[in-house]
């Protein structure tokens, strides 16, 4: 592969043969990076063996006097730097252990003597100096591979594998990714997976987070930071589709974000300064139901995708507690965040009319997004004995200042029932009716309660039920300000 001037021809009477080692580091990717193949670069990336080039160039040198005759010059040896043997180990027991056969160590001795390996025997430990010509003897494994290769594969029995065979208890008190994606699937949504790393607008607008993990080299221009949030993707799988005239989506994605946290160091499943914590996430936009004659269609809303969120917690489903707050991706009235047990786990909310109107969506679709964490924890259902006796309902009516909500008046009669024992008759409580009378020109508003009763042993009579009443009544009055309603 020389040139014109390099070339030998008829009029050609010297020579010079030159042979040389090369590091195969030095030439590994190269003939590929410059698309330059060649035997050459083919032999010297795998490694050749460096002691006998001058024994090659000898031959070299008297095979052209053989052919052509002449006289040979002197031979220029030049030794600057060659790759060091240094001696491998290989334990005989662990070699048995690999293999699965109980290897002697005379055979072993046999099988390197015979590939002229010079190795030496201390304590069942061999210690194999590799030749200058391999280069794929580095590590114990490699002289247990050619143990194997000269023994016989087909020597090698096929045996299963013996393991202690341990009966692991699974925990009914938790609930693993697997159980979550059945849940949500089973509420007619459809899994997504995003990539982990998002626009950087993204993490500004529907986070509010101003210093998100950059990328030294990401894959894409745009896709240059890490996600602390999985509302960003869902939100784009929204409008993909609806771009493409699908009308009613629903999708959730079960993966891990990443925020900056100095609290957290380094291990075997973390990176020092980085929370990875695992999140859930839904989006919820188009019709509540799939259209049909029988229902009217009408837009998913808040309390839709709360159901679905309660559906997915079970049993704890309870210990939910939606507080009216602001988030930067969420609309400013109907928006919450999701505390359980009195711990911070997510947020539920429309999406702001702002993005709503950027990404030319017709309708703002609602979202959610909490922790895993909380959500894998569960309680085991407690049986108890059913009542034989008739179930008593009644309705209680009340004025109360706007500004009170539901959940402060259920947690004030929730609190007086447990602390009465009397009023243990009363089984549930449900909001069932919300009214103002816009024309009065009043900063109150009428909320209805129904109360279900039941006794244990003997039916409820008017007289228990009344006084039951007046006890809850009196509650909310004290502690609320509430008044009857007429």
């Amino acid at each position: 592969m020389g040139g014109e001037t390099s070339a030998v021809t008829l009029d050609t009477t010297n020579i010079y043969v030159e042979a040389a080692f090369w590091w195969p580091e030095a030439i590994m990717g190269r003939a590929r990076r410059y698309k330059f193949s060649s035997e050459a670069s083919h032999r010297f990336e795998r490694g050749v063996d460096f002691e006998s080039i001058p024994e090659h160039l000898q031959l070299i040198t008297r095979l052209i006097m053989d052919i052509c005759g002449g006289q040979a010059g002197p031979v220029d040896d030049q030794v600057v730097n060659l790759p060091e043997r240094n001696p491998v180990q290989m334990r005989l027991q662990r070699c048995q252990r690999i293999l699965g056969i109980a290897v002697t160590r005379e055979e072993v001795g046999r099988i390197f003597t015979s590939l002229g390996l010079e190795h030496t025997v201390a304590d069942d430990v061999f210690s194999v100096t590799p030749p200058s010509y391999r280069f794929d003897l580095c590590i114990e494994e490699d002289l247990i591979e050619e143990v194997a290769r000269i023994y016989g594969f087909e020597r090698i029995p096929d045996v299963p594998p013996v393991a202690q065979a341990k009966m692991r208890t699974e925990i009914e008190t938790l609930r693993g990714p697997h159980v979550l994606r059945a849940a949500m699937a089973a509420l007619d949504y459809q899994e997504v997976v995003n990539f982990a790393f998002v626009e950087e607008v993204w993490e500004h607008d529907l986070v509010g987070n101003a210093d998100p993990i950059k990328l030294l080299n990401p894959i894409a221009s745009q896709l240059a930071v890490m996600r602390s949030s999985l509302i960003g993707g869902l939100l784009a799988n929204i409008v993909h589709n609806a771009n493409r005239k699908q009308s009613r989506v629903r999708v959730f994605e079960l993966g891990r974000v990443f925020m900056r946290d100095a609290s957290v160091l380094d291990g075997d499943l973390t990176v020092a300064g980085v929370n990875q914590p695992m999140r859930l996430a839904g989006a919820a936009w188009g019709p509540a139901d799939d259209e049909q004659w029988g229902v009217p269609t009408r837009q998913v809303d808040f309390y839709d995708v709360k159901k679905d969120l309660e559906d997915v917690l079970g049993y704890r489903a309870s210990e939910l507690v939606c507080i009216a707050d602001a988030h930067p991706a969420l609309h400013p009235g109907r928006s919450a965040r999701l505390e359980l047990s009195g711990k911070l786990v997510g947020w539920l909310g429309e999406l702001h009319p702002r993005w709503a109107q950027h990404y030319d969506l017709a309708h703002a679709p609602v979202v959610f997004e909490v922790d895993t964490e909380a959500l894998s924890e569960t309680s085991l259902p407690q049986p108890r004995e059913l009542s034989r006796q008739p179930v008593v309902i009644r309705d209680l009516a009340v004025w109360v200042d706007a500004s009170i909500t539901y959940s402060q008046l259920l947690d004030t009669l929730n609190d007086k029932i447990q602390s009465d024992a009397t009023l243990g008759i009363v089984k549930d409580i449900k909001l069932f009716d919300v009214w103002r009378d816009k024309s009065a020109q009043t900063v109150e508003k009428s909320m209805a309660f129904r109360f279900w009763l039941q006794g244990r042993d003997a039916t409820l009579d008017e007289t228990t039920v009344e006084h039951c009443l007046a006890r809850l009544l009196e509650a909310l009055v004290s502690v609320s300000g509430v008044r009857p309603r007429a």
